[in-house]
């Protein structure tokens, strides 16, 4: 009976020690499984992370050529300025000064035609958009570019239309009253009642 008690006792142990083993493994298991996941989910995250990285280094890069895209356009803009400042001040000079670069200027005029002229001015003009790998917001402040452009030729356009009327009234008004019976006449009429030819001036 006593060896039999301790058998029984020795064996309800293993019995113990097995099941507790079972439920060790079973937990260890259990901690495998969301060691994996938990190794699986970092790694995903790492990956997202390298992805926005590797997605704001791109845009940084973008955002770096389209500023020295767009600091290079207004240098060639600063640039065309200045020369169409000098072109007016040059121009000022010649019709001051007997017109001498006006006329050099017209003679180089009549060896091209007007649609040479035109191809030639649109030709040095345009310049390549560089839009082709530009997005929505880089469009869009392409088009605002162009717009201002746009808006600053036809204000200079407008300018230069109100400049051509003020000479032409000089000119109209100065080969009026060349001889000096003329200018008498005229100077006489204009002092006179502030008429000209019988029309307020």
């Amino acid at each position: 009976d006593i060896h039999r008690k301790r058998m029984e006792k020795d064996l309800l142990e293993l019995h113990t020690l097995i099941d507790a083993h079972f439920e060790q493994r079973k937990k260890d298991e259990e901690e495998l499984i969301g060691l994996k996941e938990r190794i699986e989910h970092r790694r995903a995250e790492r990956a997202e992370i390298q992805r926005v990285r590797t997605e704001k280094e791109k845009d940084r890069q973008n955002r770096i050529a389209e500023e020295r895209h767009r600091k290079e356009e207004e240098e060639a803009k600063k640039k065309a300025d200045d020369d169409l400042k000098k072109k007016k001040v040059l121009s000022g000079m010649g019709a001051n000064f007997g017109g001498f670069l006006t006329k050099a200027e017209s003679r180089k005029s009549k060896r091209l035609t007007g649609r040479e002229i035109k191809r030639k001015t649109l030709a040095d003009r345009r310049q390549p958009l560089g839009i082709d790998n530009m997005r929505e917001d880089g469009l869009r402040n392409r088009a605002q570019e162009m717009w201002n452009w746009i808006h600053q030729l036809e204000s200079e356009k407008f300018d230069f239309m109100e400049q051509m009327k003020h000479q032409r009234y000089e000119v109209n008004f100065s080969t009026r009253f060349t001889s000096p019976q003329r200018r008498e006449e005229g100077g006489k009429k204009v002092h006179g009642k502030g008429k000209v030819g019988g029309r307020w001036k």
